[in-house]
């Protein structure tokens, strides 16, 4: 590209001076100075030489361009090995042990095994797709995950159950004072020491009742006692809640219901678009791979005329010129067919994509280009038959009806809300107190106290009421941005309708040109045919010159071209057709048909929703 740009840039001035001096006129009149047309050439050869070696230091990446050897010699440039190994025949039919996918995080190369060439029919190919497509699998899995959440909302219908239970030891260290004697300090005569005749009220309001002092923890007026304890708490029972009225629960089921209608829908639409998609990139490739048959013809034709003008030649009967022409014409053609090579390795590349095949495996059509049939409706049969339960307008207006249900619910915000709940449970603690010290005198406390156990249970029932009066106004917008939602939605069903309407009479017109293209394209090819063969003969027997040769053999190449062009083109309006009357079912699990026409379909049972 490089250097055919500076080429044209740089030849324009350069031709400019191999104009005709009477053509380039001076201001004052006089006339320039003509080239020597009658001498010697060398300065004209040595301002091409310069300006190409320009232009050769240009190609980096290339390096210099190889000055040609002069030698009769019919030679072809090798082609790249990548582009050869890339356009192999395939060395088999694709079979179901080379569709297994790679896995989704595996990151394998063309290095990590050889490259296999596989054919594989259309029908092959979409059914493969349909399983293997990574777009189609996503969509699938987004069901699966809206179906788990609708199933998750709808459980507020029911009550829930839950059961708690709590475990916890504890320590603590306390040291209690008392502005009055005590003998017991509360813990009884359990604890007086052999002898000890406890008195449970040694004094009373300060007044001494009872002389007697030898009671456990004895603790005169003003002292105290510290002690530590530790234990064991534990805590079980049922607990119950139940939303007696919730106006936003069901609002809120049914907008995911809705969404999941929505997904569904769009997975259909996903099959349909998909199922397009697969026909032209197979139907790309076949094209490819006749234009490669197309390119490698022409080139061999050339080298058989190449040879043939060369001998004329050497016999005196054509010119140099000729042979010249006929090397170029050659060259040019060679380039078509290396661009060939490439166009098809690339269609192959595209239809492996799609198709999700192993990284080491390359499809190749298997087919042969055959025509599609006849449409077997008219424009508003077909346009009716689009509209009819189409997905695509289906999707939006689930996703309408999910806003809707979305306002219901944010507005149930400012209802009551009623729940009932109930719980039973039971509790036991287990607790020792040791480490005791008297503090302000006393005497013969115990050093420990026995461990102290409790135990019961409790159970209880209520209802609980929520009403919220006031929240600034925040629901009231958020239910005026779900309706502008709402709107934008009704705006998108009237374009995607308008879309579907273009696209599908666009398909039916383009569909009904190729039709006609190609009836003139097979015109044209058998004229072509007979002009270059009657040009053939004339430029061997001399009654002709190469130019006319040349041109008559453009002319055969491009009907070919064309005539490839025009039925691969009937084929891609026709799948474009069917993308948008084709019947897919909305559930991911349910087989998906493998149909290239519309016969055998009944639209009014097929394209209902589910």
């Amino acid at each position: 590209m490089i250097r055919s740009f500076i080429r044209r840039s740089l030849l324009i001035p350069f031709v400019g001076l191999l104009l005709p001096a009477a053509s380039q006129a001076t201001p004052d009149g006089e006339q320039p100075t003509r080239l020597n047309y009658g001498g010697s050439t060398h300065q004209l050869e040595r301002s091409w030489s310069e300006l190409n070696e320009q232009l050769d230091s240009l190609d980096i990446l290339l390096g210099p361009a190889p000055v040609p050897e002069a030698s009769d010699d019919l030679q072809t440039p090798e082609l790249p090995s990548s582009l050869l190994d890339a356009n192999r025949p395939a060395g088999a039919a694709l079979g179901p042990e080379d569709t297994i996918p790679d896995a989704p995080l595996s990151l394998r190369g063309a290095a990590d095994q050889s490259s296999r060439v596989k054919s594989v029919s259309l029908k092959q190919a979409i059914a493969i797709a349909f399983r293997n497509n990574p777009e189609l699998q996503i969509q699938r899995k987004q069901i699966d995950a809206q179906s788990a959440n609708v199933a998750s909302l709808s459980g507020a219908y029911w009550p829930t159950i839950s059961v708690f239970a709590d475990v916890e030891g504890f320590q603590n260290g306390s040291t209690i004072f008392s502005p009055y004697g005590n003998n017991t300090y509360g813990f009884g005569p359990l604890f007086a020491k052999d002898g000890q005749t406890p008195n449970f009220a040694l004094t009373k309001n300060g007044d001494t009742v009872s002389s007697s002092s030898a009671g456990p923890f004895y603790v005169p007026a003003g002292g105290g006692l510290y002690s530590d304890s530790n234990g064991i708490d534990f805590l079980a029972g049922l607990q119950l809640n139940y939303a007696l009225i919730d106006f936003a629960r069901t609002p809120r089921i049914r907008s995911a219901a809705a969404k999941l209608q929505q997904f569904k829908q769009k997975y259909a639409n996903q099959l349909r678009a998909l199922q397009l998609e697969v026909s032209e990139s197979y139907y790309r490739l076949q094209l490819n791979e006749q234009l490669v048959r197309i390119r490698d013809a022409v080139v061999r034709t050339d080298l058989i005329m190449l040879e043939d003008t060369l001998n004329l030649k050497q016999a005196g009967l054509v010119p140099r010129v000729d042979l010249l022409r006929r090397s170029a014409t050659l060259a040019t053609d060679q380039e078509e067919l290396i661009q060939a090579l490439a166009d098809r390795a690339v269609a192959r590349r595209e239809l492996w994509a799609l198709l999700n095949l192993p990284a080491d495996v390359i499809p190749s059509a298997g087919d042969s280009i055959t025509l599609a049939p006849a449409w077997p409706l008219s424009l508003e049969q077909s346009l009716l038959a689009a509209y009819n339960s189409n997905p695509e307008l289906a999707a939006i207006l689930a996703t309408r009806r999910a806003l809707a249900l979305q306002q219901d619910e944010t507005a149930a915000q400012l209802l009551p809300r009623l729940s009932l709940f109930a719980s039973v449970g039971g509790m036991a603690s287990v607790e020792r107190s040791f480490n005791f010290s008297l503090l302000g005198g006393g005497c013969c406390g115990a050093s420990f106290l026995p461990l102290e156990q409790v135990a019961g249970y409790d159970w209880s029932v209520g209802l609980a009421f929520n009403w919220m009066i006031f929240n600034a106004g925040a629901t009231a917008n958020a239910v005026k941005a779900l309706s502008m939602q709402e709107q934008a939605a009704s705006q998108s069903y009237a374009f995607t309708r308008n879309s579907i309407r273009l696209r599908l009479e666009r398909a039916f017109l383009n569909h009904e040109a190729s039709l006609a293209k190609l009836v003139s394209a097979r015109r044209a090819v058998g004229a072509t045919k007979e002009a270059f063969r009657d040009s053939t003969l004339r430029y061997k027997t001399g009654l002709t010159n190469e130019v006319d040769l040349s041109v008559t053999q453009t002319q055969l190449v491009d009907a070919l071209v064309k005539r490839l062009i025009a039925t691969v083109d009937v084929n891609v309006t026709y799948a474009k057709l069917l993308r948008e009357l084709l019947p897919m079912p909305r559930d991911p699990n349910a087989t998906v048909p493998q149909q290239l026409t519309l016969e055998g379909f009944s639209f009014g049972e097929l394209n209902q929703p589910e």
